[in-house]
Parts: structure tokens; C-alpha cells; sequence
């Protein structure tokens, strides 16, 4: 998810996370992973999340454009 910068610092990411994380338990999900930029770690880890050691990416090239 991506909040526009003339909205920021108005709750809306905290209620869009709040809303992602109540629906992952409403279906039962036991996590919830995201790929933050610097600037929304706070706001993720204000929500719960927490950094892991177990989470493991590595990076490709992509070759080809999208369709």
C-alpha cells in the first residue's frame, strides 16, 4: 500500500494498516509480511510488526518489461 505525501501524518496508513492486520485474522493468516521504505517503519512497527531473522530475499534481474 502507498499513502500519497499530501495525506501522510494523518492516521490514514495506521487505520489502512489496522485494516490489512484485522483482515489477515479474520482469514485466519498467521503473518503478515511487508517491504517498507525507510520513511514507514515506524508506523509498521507502532502496528506490531517486528523485524525476523528468519525472513531471507534475495534480489534478480529482471530481464524483461511488464506487458
Amino acid at each position: 500500500m502507498y499513502v500519497v505525501p499530501g495525506e501522510r501524518d494523518s492516521g490514514l496508513g495506521g487505520r489502512l494498516i489496522d485494516t490489512v492486520l484485522d483482515r489477515a485474522q479474520e482469514l485466519g493468516l498467521e503473518r503478515v509480511t511487508v517491504h517498507s521504505s525507510p520513511r514507514a517503519i515506524p508506523a509498521y512497527s507502532r502496528h506490531g510488526f517486528e523485524s525476523s531473522p528468519r525472513l531471507l530475499h534475495a534480489h534478480v534481474a529482471r530481464t524483461t518489461s511488464y506487458p
